[in-house]
């Protein structure tokens, strides 16, 4: 339904109108779309902003009457204006340092990299400009893209070069390859036991490590020499403008450090987070304590530009990777073995303890799990945590929550637990999945958005960026057709409408991170960060709209990106 608003109820809570000139609005936006999603999906056309905040919606006659001599009055010509969309799940800014300081190994439709020997090559390449005993670093291989349909092992990379270390990492970002000189800083031989949660290959004739890590980079990854402060400046300021030129006003980072809470907050003292940040902290284990416990704050704690979100963990990881922890077994047999269902990366004791450590201090938790069986710890943690001591409104989450079951769901639902689906893996990986990783019947329902919906359950969409490239309105596209990359549709019956795709980049969004007071929709008293559409998604045909040109993003009501 489709209403207005008078101009004069909404100012009352915010100024009186004939009062000095000061409180006249810094900007109106006249003649527009104005999608809002308050409560009652209102549609206006213009909106009125004063200090960054909303102080007015409704018909443009009315907002146009509030101007005061130093207001601009931008008129949108019919274009759309939404709230500013939420990059719900990723790792900013971590486009910015694989674009400007990594080697990008992605295949189509990402990248170009699509056998090993291009793999070797542009490895190579940068080892060129490198000097010897310098790390090259690259992102993004994808064994079941590559025509060899195999990961590069230390044998392949050490083509690249043997004068440099290299450590090249999946695209799941769950697996990664070292080469022999990488292997021998990090004191990797045959003879090392195999880490927790994670696994080491090993050559089956040979019994040396082949190269490549399960759930376990780490061992190699510390070794590589961190970037400069300037260089990860120079990647904050890259991922900054990407994510801006997808109308992203607020990002989620959904892993976290001390070391990356300092340089946000530098990045901010130097200008350069012209959006907002929610970003969690890191646990592994009870008793290890995160950077947010050693720093005695809790969820929430922060400002609106720059603030703390959950405290967050792993159970399991990549389906795609084989490391996804399963119920049922792998459509496609791992290694021979028809049995293998993944693995978990602890117990579910051990999970257990974590979560009731992190619920009965205060902190908002979200644990990885994309395996169903996985998907079943994280559940039996949150419940036990809330029989022991409940909490209303805790909104613990489950990131990527791509395999829940229908029993499962329904449990999400009894605790109060709000996903955040990777529905983008319908398109990027969804034949994959149907043919190599689940069957079927499994990939149908990878993120079951509308089975969600049917109870209630609210939930956002993510790109998991750098994995995808971030991308909202390609999440709405996703999610309301249903394509994969061949154009196949993969699980019709888990499509959904536009309007509840939007919700789950906008308002729900705002909502799972605690901040729907103030973020996610267009109403008074709101902060006044938008993106215009040359087209509004609720109108046009649903197959057009990852293709709707992003015209301006606009951040406490000044436009900070503009095609």
């Amino acid at each position: 339904m489709t209403r207005f608003f008078t101009t004069a109820l909404l100012l009352s809570v915010s100024f009186a109108c004939g009062g000095p000139s000061g409180l006249h609005p810094d900007t109106l936006y006249i003649n527009g779309d104005v999608v809002t999603f308050d409560t009652g999906n209102t549609s206006v056309h213009a909106v009125a902003v004063l200090d960054g905040k909303i102080v007015a919606v409704g018909a443009s006659s009315e907002v146009e009457s509030l101007a005061g001599p130093n207001t601009e009055v931008i008129d949108l010509s019919g274009k759309t204006l939404l709230p500013g969309f939420y990059a719900p799940h990723d790792h900013f800014p971590g486009a910015g340092a694989v674009a400007v300081h990594q080697v990008d190994l992605n295949s189509p439709p990402i990248g170009k990299t699509e056998t090993i020997d291009q793999v070797v090559a542009a490895l190579a390449e940068r080892a060129k400009t490198t000097p010897p005993g310098e790390w090259v670093v690259g992102r993004g291989y994808d064994d079941t893209l590559l025509a060899e349909q195999r990961h590069p092992t230390r044998d392949d990379l050490d083509r690249a070069s043997a004068d440099h270390p290299i450590w090249i990492v999946h695209t799941s970002g769950h697996l990664g390859v070292a080469n022999s000189m990488a292997l021998k800083i990090a004191g990797i031989t045959r003879h090392i036991p195999q880490p927790p949660g994670g696994i080491i290959r090993k050559d089956a004739r040979t019994g040396e490590p082949d190269g490549v890590f399960e759930e376990s980079g780490g061992l190699i990854s510390r070794h590589v020499p961190p970037l400069t402060l300037d260089q990860r400046m120079e990647s904050v300021k890259w991922a900054v403008d990407h994510y801006l030129r997808q109308g992203v006003t607020t990002t989620v980072i959904a892993s976290g450090s001390r070391a990356g809470l300092l340089d946000l907050q530098e990045a901010r003292r130097r200008g350069l987070l012209k959006f907002r940040i929610v970003t969690m902290t890191s646990k592994s284990s009870a008793g290890n304590p995160s950077a947010s416990e050693a720093g005695g704050v809790v969820s929430g704690f922060g400002d609106d530009w720059l603030k703390l979100g959950a405290v967050k963990s792993w159970q399991d990881g990549s389906n795609q990777g084989y490391t996804g922890y399963f119920t049922l077994p792998y459509h496609t047999a791992f290694k021979g073995d028809p049995e293998y269902r993944g693995y978990p990366r602890r117990s579910r004791q051990e999970l257990t303890a974590l979560v009731r450590e992190l619920h009965d201090a205060g902190y908002q938790i979200a644990v990885h799990g994309n395996g169903d069986a996985a998907i079943d710890d994280i559940l039996y943690a949150y419940e036990q945590a809330q029989l022991a001591n409940p909490r209303e409104d805790a909104r613990h989450r489950i990131e990527h929550c791509q395999t829940p079951r229908e029993d499962q769901l329904d449990k999400i639902k009894e605790l109060d637990v709000t996903p955040s689906f990777y529905v983008g893996h319908v398109y990027y990986w969804g034949d994959r999945h149907r043919d190599i990783f689940m069957g079927p019947e499994r990939a149908s329902r990878i993120s079951p958005l509308r089975s969600a919906l049917e109870r209630g359950i609210r939930f956002t969409v993510h790109d998991d960026t750098p994995v995808t490239p971030v991308d909202p309105l390609q999440l709405v596209w996703v999610s309301v057709n249903r394509l994969t990359k061949s154009g196949k549709v993969l699980g019709e019956e888990q499509r959904i409408a536009v309007q509840d795709a939007l919700r789950a980049v906008t308002i729900d969004a705002a909502w799972q991170n605690f901040e729907e007071d103030h973020k996610g929709s267009i109403e008074v008293g709101k902060l006044a960060d938008f993106v215009v559409l040359a087209e509004n998604p609720l109108k046009v045909e649903a197959e057009k709209i990852r293709d709707i040109p992003i015209l301006e993003t606009i951040v406490a009501g000044h436009s900070v990106w503009r095609n």
